[in-house]
């Protein structure tokens, strides 16, 4: 299993050496997970920004809870997760290879 992860900060050109893009509407490729290290007075943005490119998920750190933009969310027809660590999920949830 692999995965491309874009860093989105419109204050930062990189991070350690990896390009940072400006918004969700500047990854050059279709966004599966925006995953969020906001706190949560921003989650209706990011929200918003992920349904305008078309994400498929809006995974919410821990901490990370707005009831309202996931509703908002899944309205759109997205999946959301809050208040979990998805590399804690990733390392729970993942099954051995056989």
């Amino acid at each position: 299993v692999s995965y491309k992860v874009y860093a989105v900060n419109p204050t930062v050109e990189s991070i350690d050496g990896e390009t940072c893009y400006p918004s969700l509407a500047a990854v050059p490729e279709p966004i599966d997970i925006v995953n969020v290290f906001r706190r949560s007075e921003y989650l209706q943005g990011v929200v918003d920004d992920a349904i305008a490119v078309g994400a498929k998920v809006v995974w919410a750190q821990l901490g990370v809870v707005d009831d309202w933009a996931a509703k908002a969310a899944v309205d759109a027809g997205l999946q959301v997760v809050m208040d979990r660590c998805i590399k804690v999920e990733y390392g729970r949830l993942r099954v051995a290879k056989v």
